[in-house]
C-alpha cells in the first residue's frame, strides 16, 4: 500500500510538472480518481518532497505547479511505456501513415536520449523481448494518409484562426478550389478535416487524400462559438456526418456476451433481456457505416429502429448482392 501512495504522488508530481498553468485540487481529485480531502493529503506530500513545487493564484481558485520540470531519475520511462509507443508508431506506419510515425518514432529517440546509460541498459532486455512479443494486425480497409506537406498548412492555419484554402476533388464531381474555416483534424480508417462554411457556419469535413495545392489564405477565421471537435466526431457512428437518429438494436442471445463487451458508441445503453437478448441503445448519425458494421454481426443483430438504418441496410445488401450474380461480372 504505501507503494502504491508513493507512485501515486510521484504521479501527481508529474502531472504538476506537465502543467503550465497547474492543477487546481478539483483537478488532482478527477485525474486520479481521488476524493478532494485525498488530494489534499497527495498535493501537501508533493509540496514537501518537491522543493520546486509552487502554489499560484487563480481567482476564485488555487492552482500548483512544479516549475523546472522533474529530474531525469524521477522521470525515466518504464519498458511498457517505451513498448506502447514504439507499438503506435508501428501502427501508423502499417496504416500508411509514415509522417505520424516519424513524428512518435522521433520522440521514442529523444526519450531515449535523455535516459541514462545504466536506466536504458537494464530497460534493453525487457524492450527486446516485449517487441518480439507483441504484433499489429493490419485490418482491410482504406489507407488514411496524411503527410507533412498536408498537416503543417492545416495545423498552422488551426493555430492561426487563419483561413485555409485548397482544391477539392470527389469521384464524379469537377474539382474546385474552397477557402473554410478548419476547426481540427479526425485521424481514422481514413484522415478528415473538420471545417466550417465561411459563410453559413455549417460544420463539414474533407478527406485529406482528396485536398491539394493547400494554403494558408490571408485574414482571420474562428471556428463557430461553441464548437467542440470531440463533441462533433461523437455524433456519428463513423465519420459520415449526417442526420442525427435514436438508433435501437437487438443483439440475440448467441451474440449477448459479446455485445455486452462491444464498444458502441460514447452514447450507448445496454439492457438485458428476459430472453437472454441486450438491447442495444445510442444516439448517432452516419447510418450507412452502422449497416456495414452490422454485417460483421450476422444474424445476431435485429434493427428496432430507426427506419433509415433499415433502408441503409437493404441498400447495402442489394449491393453485395450483386457480388454473387455472375450476369453482373
Amino acid at each position: 500500500m504505501r507503494h502504491d501512495k508513493a507512485a501515486m504522488i510521484l504521479d501527481l508530481a508529474r502531472r504538476m510538472a506537465a502543467s503550465s498553468e497547474g492543477l487546481s485540487l478539483d483537478e488532482m481529485a478527477r485525474d486520479l480518481a481521488v476524493s478532494r480531502r485525498t488530494a489534499e493529503r497527495m498535493r501537501d506530500a508533493v509540496l514537501m518532497t518537491f522543493p520546486a513545487a509552487e502554489e499560484v493564484s487563480d481567482p476564485p481558485h488555487k492552482r500548483w505547479r512544479i516549475r523546472g520540470g522533474l529530474s531525469a531519475f524521477e522521470q525515466a520511462p518504464t519498458a511498457g511505456e517505451l513498448v506502447e509507443l514504439a507499438k503506435a508508431a508501428s501502427a501508423l506506419r502499417l496504416s500508411g501513415e509514415p509522417s505520424r510515425a516519424s513524428a512518435l518514432e522521433s520522440l521514442e529517440r529523444k526519450l531515449k536520449s535523455a535516459m541514462r546509460s545504466t536506466t536504458l541498459n537494464r530497460l534493453a532486455p525487457d524492450l527486446e523481448a516485449l517487441v518480439r512479443a507483441e504484433t499489429i494486425a493490419v485490418q482491410a480497409g482504406p489507407r488514411p494518409t496524411a503527410d507533412e506537406a498536408e498537416l503543417t498548412p492545416i495545423r498552422h492555419a488551426v493555430l492561426a484562426e487563419r483561413p485555409l484554402g485548397f482544391v477539392y476533388s470527389r469521384p464524379g464531381a469537377p474539382s474546385r478550389r474552397r477557402i473554410v474555416t478548419p476547426c481540427g483534424l479526425m485521424f481514422g480508417r481514413a484522415n478528415y478535416l473538420v471545417a466550417a462554411d465561411r459563410e453559413s457556419g455549417r460544420i463539414q469535413t474533407f478527406r485529406l487524400d482528396r485536398m491539394s495545392a493547400i494554403t494558408v489564405e490571408e485574414g482571420t477565421a474562428r471556428p463557430p462559438e461553441g464548437f467542440d471537435l470531440q463533441a462533433f466526431a461523437s455524433r456519428s457512428f463513423g465519420i459520415y456526418q449526417d442526420e442525427v437518429e435514436q438508433v435501437e438494436l437487438r443483439v440475440l442471445p448467441e451474440g449477448a456476451d459479446e455485445a455486452r463487451a462491444w464498444r458502441w458508441h460514447p452514447t450507448q445503453t445496454l439492457e438485458d433481456l428476459p430472453d437472454g437478448s441486450v438491447r442495444v441503445r445510442f444516439t448517432a448519425s452516419g447510418m450507412r457505416e452502422l449497416a456495414w458494421h452490422l454485417f460483421t454481426w450476422g444474424h445476431q443483430v435485429r434493427i428496432l429502429a430507426p427506419d433509415r438504418l433499415r433502408t441503409a441496410m437493404a441498400e447495402a445488401l442489394e449491393a453485395a448482392q450483386q457480388a454473387l450474380d455472375p450476369s453482373q461480372a
